[in-house]
Order: C-alpha cells, then structure tokens, then sequence
C-alpha cells in the first residue's frame, strides 16, 4: 500500500486541560490559526474537540463543549479545510456537522450517548468508531485481555453490528482500535504489531498513537531498560512519526497526528524509497 492512501488528521484540542497541549488553542482565533498551520504541513483532515479524556479529566457541559468547538469548525470548514469534530454527544456532533464538518470521530463508538447512532444514521455522516471500555477515569474500564488484537477486532464487530442495527450504512463507518484506551503499554505494542488484523476487518482504519504514554517510555539503546518516568508528551513526535509510518504499512486509511509534519515526513521517505526500487 502506498502512504498516498493513508490521510494525516491534525489534531486540535480546544480544552484546558489536555494531556498533550492543554490551553494552547483553547481560543477560537488561535485554534483556527492553527487549524491553518496544520492543513499547510499537509493535514488532509482537521479534527477538532472540546472535551478532554485524558485521566481525571472532567466532563465540561454540553454547552461549553458546544462553544469551545463550534466556532471553530464552523471557521475552518468555512475556510474551505477538511474538519472533523471530536464528540461523544450526538448533539454537538450534529450542530458540528450542520456548521460544516465532514466526520464525527467518537472515542466512544456510540456507548456514550444512545442517540448517537440513530443521529450518524440520520445524516448520513462518516462516523469513527473508537474501541472503549469507558473513560480513561472509569475503573470500570478494565485491561484484562485474552488476546488484545482478537479481543479488539470481536469488541469493534459487536459496535459495528449495533450501529448497522440502527441504521448506519456500513460504508458510513471508520474503525479506530483506541491506543491507550483501556490499555496498557505491552497491550499498545501487540496491538500496533497486530493492526494488520483491525484492517482486516474490512472497513477504513483510523490510527491515533500520537503522544500517547506508551510512546513516552522508549529506551535509550536497544536492549536497555525501559526509563521509569515517561518523557514529556510534546517530545514523542518522532515515535509518534514512527508509529504513524507502521500504521501506514498495515494498511491505515488516516493516522491522527498532533504534530504533521513529522508524519508527513516518515510518510514521504516510504513513498520515494517504494518509487525508486519500483524504478529499478
């Protein structure tokens, strides 16, 4: 598969609190500004959210989740950028796409909010459904795994079969294994080593690896220890590049990115190395 095939979706965070950027683009002006700076590196989509799930996070009200995210998409999408919104509410999911967007990327695949699906299925809008197990602050969502990748590709099915159940067309659907969710370090390594399997599923894969912890704790030199503490999140791009270029080669249809240009790079050496020994 060429890298061509694969989209990069920039990530916008307008929160406060975010694991990996929180408050930058917390205002609308600067986050549509970003939104530019991101597109110009070469993101094909703009994914903007308004809610933070990183661990302890809080849930904002729908109405500030709405005021943080729809002037921007609505700015962008304006602008004439490819945007999606970052949601679990069907209602600010619907208002996003009304001011613009072009995808509804839901962390929790539909589990958190029982009108999402029957909202996807009303519009007719491409819909991302993330594997979940609750929010990352839920104790309830449990790492216990038979087989991470087997487990993963049964638990998106069963999501994929209840959505069709309320009326989503399939081609509407994007499967999203959900690095990090729910799932420790070694589970994130088998899954990434597996997402060949996800895509095998049949329908387009999102990956989000980007910034995340189990990128944090490389080691220093092969067959060194793993650090103790991770590095900060703003310095795992390069890993992040890394992990996007390895989802590319499974077969990924887009890998959600905070900073572009490093993927774009790793991207682009695939794409010229596949031209030139095609070329001999």
């Amino acid at each position: 598969m060429s890298p061509r095939h694969t989209s990069i979706m920039g990530v916008i965070n307008v929160t406060p609190d975010s694991f990996s950027d929180g408050g930058r683009w917390l205002d609308p002006d600067v986050a549509v500004a970003r939104g530019r700076e991101l597109a110009a590196a070469g993101a094909d989509l703009i994914d903007v959210g308004g809610e933070s799930t990183r661990p302890g996070s809080t849930r904002p009200p729908e109405a500030e989740e709405r005021d943080r995210v729809l002037p921007v998409v609505s700015a962008l999408a304006q602008q004439g950028y490819a945007v999606s919104v970052d949601t679990m509410r069907a209602t600010v999911a619907q208002a996003a796409l009304e001011a613009g967007a072009v995808l509804v990327n839901d962390v929790s695949g539909g589990l958190g909010d029982p009108e999402m699906g029957e909202m996807v299925a009303q519009t007719g809008a491409r819909y991302v459904v993330m594997h979940w197990r609750g929010l990352l602050s839920d104790p309830a969502a449990t790492h216990h795994y038979d087989d991470v990748v087997e487990d993963v590709c049964a638990e998106l099915g069963e999501r994929v079969e209840a959505l069709v159940g309320q009326g989503v067309r399939e081609e509407q659907l994007v499967l999203d294994p959900g690095f990090g969710f729910s799932k420790d370090a070694s589970h994130n390594w088998a899954l990434l080593a597996g997402l060949d399997r996800v895509v095998a599923l049949g329908l387009p894969v999102l990956v989000g690896t980007s910034r995340k912890r189990f990128l944090g704790r490389l080691p220093v030199r092969p067959g060194a220890q793993l650090p103790d503490e991770p590095s900060p999140a703003d310095r795992r791009d390069a890993a992040t590049a890394a992990t996007s270029l390895l989802a590319a080669q499974a077969g990924a249809w887009a890998v959600r990115v905070h900073e572009v240009a490093p993927t774009r790079d790793a991207l682009a050496v695939w794409e010229l190395t596949q031209g030139a020994a095609r070329a001999r």
